[in-house]
């Protein structure tokens, strides 16, 4: 690994993983759904004003093929995973839900072998595809929710992250084949535009946007998940694969769920068992012959 890439893959997946432990907190301030929306609203708004700030590196995307293939991997990539993400934490820990989130990429390089000819899968990937989602239903049998107050875990919450999987994997696989020619800071933000304009909608006439009684540590962590985990992570991880590679920044997928679980532990008060670390170890094994 090139040590340059060391700080990048570090704060991102500290990023990454202390914004699940933000969420986890914010949704005892915000209703789970209107949390959802008001996060892509605020990430939305950070970047356009990149765009209107910095017109020259940043001009305003006119491409067609973007344009239409924008709409389903904003819905599909962004706006189901994030309101499915935020929902699920009112099941379990933000720790168990990054361990469970860290098995995307072995998901992804299982679908890959079949929808794209360039991605061949090993007996190595194949080893490490079989070990990540063990370890994943490892967690899953045991009912882990990494949360003292519950004991055992509601399918809703486990589902919910399946769903985020399947979804994440769609759009990265999606992505590769059709948007690999366009800027990642362009993908990222048309998708955030993109989530914000089908989320808001269904925040307004489902539940609506009630701040009464958030307190300021909520707004703070409203922020902090908004413009670290929906924006600068996001554009830290893709600088990191610009400059180092994909495999080298796929390594954030060690550091997240170390990052949630450390944090939830100690801002949050939510538990590590024995099989939570035995299912983590598993998967980030996995994870780590399927990256190799």
């Amino acid at each position: 690994m090139n040590f340059q890439a060391l700080p990048y893959i570090i704060l991102t997946g500290v990023a990454f993983g202390a914004n699940l432990v933000a969420l986890r907190f914010a949704i005892g301030e915000f209703e789970p759904f209107a949390l959802a929306g008001l996060r892509l609203a605020v990430a939305s708004l950070a970047f356009l004003i990149v765009y209107l700030v910095d017109p020259r590196h940043h001009p305003w995307p006119t491409n067609r093929n973007l344009w239409r293939h924008i709409l389903l991997v904003g819905t599909v990539g962004t706006a189901v995973p994030q309101v499915a993400t935020v929902l699920s934490l009112q099941y379990q820990s933000s720790g168990i839900t990054a361990i469970l989130v860290a098995t995307g990429p072995a998901l992804t390089v299982l679908v890959a072998h079949f929808a794209l000819a360039d991605e061949r899968l090993s007996w190595r990937k194949g080893m490490g595809v079989t070990a990540a989602l063990g370890g994943a239903l490892l967690l899953t049998l045991r009912g882990e929710t990494g949360l003292p107050d519950i004991t055992q875990t509601s399918p809703m919450g486990y589902g919910l992250i399946f769903l985020v999987l399947i979804c994440v994997t769609f759009v990265t696989i999606y992505t590769r084949k059709y948007l690999r020619a366009f800027k990642p800071f362009d993908l990222v933000s048309m998708q955030m535009f993109i989530s914000t304009l089908v989320v808001m909608p269904f925040v307004v006439i489902l539940t609506g946007v009630n701040l009464q009684g958030v307190s300021g540590p909520g707004y703070i962590a409203l922020a902090f998940t908004s413009l670290v985990g929906n924006f600068t992570a996001f554009l830290l991880y893709y600088y990191s694969i610009h400059r180092f590679g994909a495999t080298t920044a796929a390594m954030t997928n060690y550091v997240i769920p170390a990052a949630a679980l450390l944090g939830g532990v100690f801002i949050l008060n939510e538990t590590v068992t024995f099989g939570m670390m035995a299912g983590m170890g598993i998967i980030v094994f996995g994870i780590s012959l399927v990256s190799s």
